[in-house]
């Protein structure tokens, strides 16, 4: 007979009598959130049943309390003269519920008028678990017991020391021994930690539940993690700073996807792969997706999947759209249509021919083909050329894809001023917008190109215990990456790291083979705050001709056409 095994804390999540729940209750000045305000908040602090702390105020909504209101709660407009307003009592709040669960009955009432007074102060709102005590009522007590679970009528089932009375702080510890008494209902079906409780809300399957197993044995650390179905086959692969804490809410109430909760009825087993840090677990991730293509994945399945435009190899070579990139090209683009528009943008402006016809070296250029005024052939107005004259329009073309020339943006944006000049307002329109897509790409890939073109960068980047998060990038794919812990010299991991790296060989591509995403991955990593360059093998820079400065052109050209179509529509609609 084998021995009981005893749990760790870890394993049995945090205990319900370690847990600091922050009960809040409040009045406002009536039901939603998004026009009306808040008169009075009142929230008690607890951990393993005592009380460790309370707060209470009146605030000031900055108008009069309507009548119905005063005789619900008994709060006059009078009362609130000198009290503070929500910008000053809502840092004091959020300072005295950080860390805790928040509780409240009827929470998405209070979380939605706290979460609204947030964003109108321009205050970030803590990701807070919240749990709410008409929820749970709803789950542990049955209708016959309890016909209604509005508070007072739990008040009066529960026998509570507070009688709740419409005002904030008496409701909230009111709230308290309703939150207690359901807690004791609970304790003796297994109920004995916070997660367990979130279990026991209704909206987890008992099929959900029991799959709980399944995230016991992974580490607490960053990494990968894949569902696997009954075959062995890879159903979702997602990544976390917290293997076990992310694998485990798939069986819990704050996993609510529909789709996921499929998944997790099919999953018989998780793997996973331990990881440096974030950007290691982004990485492998991709790679990851790459290999299995998980059904239950949307994004990110085919990371090399795109459309290139490329010049043709032949004599008089023209634009064309492909799936795989070539030296020179440009992209990629998501979708196809956006590619051949981009392509016939560029060979209007460049002077490259669009006619399919296939020319020898001996012939001339231009002699049977319209010009591009009446659907023609976009090098036709330049008469007749030879394959030596005609050279020089695609070599515009590879010129922009390399960030040397931008003469071709600067010669559409100029059509633009012209056409809204003279008032044909929708035609500039047209061509302000395949030009933004055009520049929005040509920006990305420029950005990514000079990435990639690196044959090794190594980059640190202070981790919140004041250790260093460290990664080796070799033409644009992530080849080395570790931690070194505070008070542990950095230099030394480098040396190790940049020593066992991969060895990559690279392509003539614009990205040298890499994948975009991968590249687009490390560069919003070495984009963000703290990261420092350790050293490097090449200059990271972006060519002096590229569409880096057309970026603001681009948002702009995107934010009005985002109001032209919503203004076409409500023109349409009414």
């Amino acid at each position: 007979m084998s021995l009981p095994i005893q749990l760790t804390f870890d394993e049995l999540d945090t205990p319900l009598h370690d847990t600091t729940f922050v009960v809040v209750d409040l009045e406002t000045t009536g039901a939603s959130a998004d026009t009306e305000a808040i008169t009075e908040i009142g929230a008690v602090k607890i951990r393993g049943g005592e009380v460790v702390g309370e707060f209470a105020t009146l605030v000031d909504p900055g108008r009069s309390i309507p009548p119905y209101i005063v005789e619900l709660t008994g709060i006059t407009t009078a009362m609130l003269i000198g009290a503070p307003r929500i910008e000053r009592v809502l840092p004091a709040f959020l300072e005295f519920a950080q860390g805790a669960v928040l509780v409240a009955h009827n929470a998405r009432f209070d979380m939605g008028f706290l979460r609204a007074a947030a964003s109108r102060l321009d205050v970030a709102w803590p990701k807070f678990s919240v749990l709410c005590t008409v929820k749970l009522a709803r789950r542990v007590l049955t209708r016959d017991e309890a016909p209604s679970v509005k508070l007072s009528a739990l008040a009066s089932l529960f026998q509570v020391s507070t009688r709740p009375t419409h005002r904030a702080l008496d409701d909230a510890r009111a709230t308290v021994d309703v939150l207690h008494a359901l807690i004791e209902r609970v304790g003796n079906q297994g109920v004995h930690s916070y997660a367990e409780l979130v279990d026991y809300l209704p909206n987890v399957s008992s099929g959900q539940r029991a799959k709980r197993h399944l995230a016991a044995g992974l580490p607490r650390t960053p990494g990968v993690y894949l569902f696997k179905g009954p075959g062995n086959e890879v159903l979702y692969v997602g990544t976390s700073t917290d293997l076990q804490r992310r694998v485990r809410n798939y069986f819990t109430g704050s996993e609510t996807r529909g789709r996921m909760k499929e998944m997790v009825d099919l999953a018989v087993g998780v793997d996973h792969v331990e990881c440096a840090h974030g950007l290691e677990a982004g990485v492998r991730e991709l790679r990851l997706l790459s290999a299995h293509i998980p059904p239950y994945n949307r994004r990110s399945k085919f990371p090399k999947k795109g459309w290139w435009i490329t010049t043709t190899s032949e004599a008089f070579p023209r634009l064309s759209v492909v799936r795989v990139p070539t030296p020179g090209s440009l992209g990629p683009f998501t979708a196809r249509a956006d590619a051949a528009d981009a392509a016939a943008l560029v060979a209007e402006y460049a002077g490259i021919r669009t006619c399919t016809r296939r020319l020898p070296a001996s012939k001339l250029h231009g002699g049977d083909c319209p010009p591009t005024a009446v659907g023609g052939c976009a090098a036709a107005s330049s008469g007749l050329l030879s394959a030596e004259e005609y050279a020089s329009y695609p070599e515009k073309f590879l010129a922009l894809a390399a960030g040397l020339d931008d003469s071709v943006l600067l010669a559409a944006r100029a059509k633009v001023t012209r056409l809204a000049d003279s008032e044909l307002f929708e035609s500039a329109a047209r061509l302000r917008d395949r030009l933004a897509i055009l520049a929005d790409m040509l920006a990305r890939m420029h950005r990514l190109a000079a990435v990639a073109a690196i044959a090794e960068l190594v980059a640190a980047r202070r981790t919140p215990e004041g250790g260093w998060e460290l990664a080796v990038v070799r033409y644009g794919r992530l080849t080395g990456a570790a931690v070194a812990p505070r008070r542990v010299h950095p230099m030394p991991v480098v040396e190790a790291i940049t020593a066992s790296a991969e060895t990559v060989v690279p392509d003539d591509t614009p990205l040298r083979g890499a994948s975009p995403e991968e590249v687009g991955l490390i560069a919003r990593w070495l984009d963000s705050d703290g990261v420092r360059i350790v050293r490097t093998t090449d200059g990271w820079m972006s060519p002096v001709h590229g569409a880096g400065s057309w970026r603001e052109w681009c948002r702009t050209a995107r934010e009005v056409s985002r109001r032209e179509h919503r203004a076409y529509d409500d023109v349409r609609h009414r």
